[in-house]
């Protein structure tokens, strides 16, 4: 059973940083596409960024480029989310979730296998 825990979430003030991580278990993490979304609330699920299973390609939403950066460590079996410069609309529940087929990145939240349960991101003005 493969399953997804993250942590690192908390309550920030805008301009601050965070740390996700998210580890995987019971699985073969080395062949997963990996991607993060976050959901605020009474909003969809949406993309946030998205890393192949080599590491060697990321892809991020717009609203998140060059602020957030993931990155992965086979070894630890664990994906990142580096947040920078955070901002109150960044508030949300963050999601991990890893993606068997395809050695692509990926934004559509219907396109991956396994999710982790999410960690509360709060960014105060």
């Amino acid at each position: 059973q493969v399953q997804l825990v993250e942590s690192g979430g908390g309550l920030v003030q805008a301009g601050d940083s965070l740390r996700l991580s998210c580890v995987v278990s019971g699985g073969t993490f080395g062949t997963y596409t990996m991607g993060w979304f976050r959901q605020a609330p009474g909003k969809e699920r949406g993309f946030v960024s998205s890393i192949t299973k080599g590491g060697s390609i990321t892809t991020y939403a717009d609203s998140v480029k060059g602020r957030f950066t993931i990155s992965r460590d086979n070894a630890k079996t664990t994906v990142y989310l580096q947040m920078n410069s955070l901002k109150p609309e960044d508030t949300a529940v963050y999601y991990c979730a890893a993606r068997r087929q395809g050695s692509t990145t990926y934004r559509l939240a219907s396109g991956y296998d396994y999710w982790g349960q999410g960690t509360q991101v709060t960014v105060s003005s």
